[in-house]
């Protein structure tokens, strides 16, 4: 069951990409109020895993450029 839950965390993640570019930073906890804004979970510890998932994903793009 933990790799269900890690792609549906990897699928939230990249709608946000694609869904609110430019919205997010690289600031962990801005990000965690904007996902918790934009998203429909429920739950915090889903909620912290997506934001942590995101911010991983900017910080590792911001890099490559």
């Amino acid at each position: 069951m933990g790799n269900i839950r890690t792609s549906f965390v990897k699928r939230l993640a990249k709608e946000l990409i694609e869904t609110h570019k430019g919205v997010f930073t690289t600031d962990f906890e801005e990000n965690k109020k904007l996902v918790q804004e934009y998203s429909t979970v429920s739950t915090k510890h889903l909620r912290n895993k997506i934001h942590i998932f995101y911010s991983f994903l900017l910080i590792f793009f911001f890099k490559l450029f």
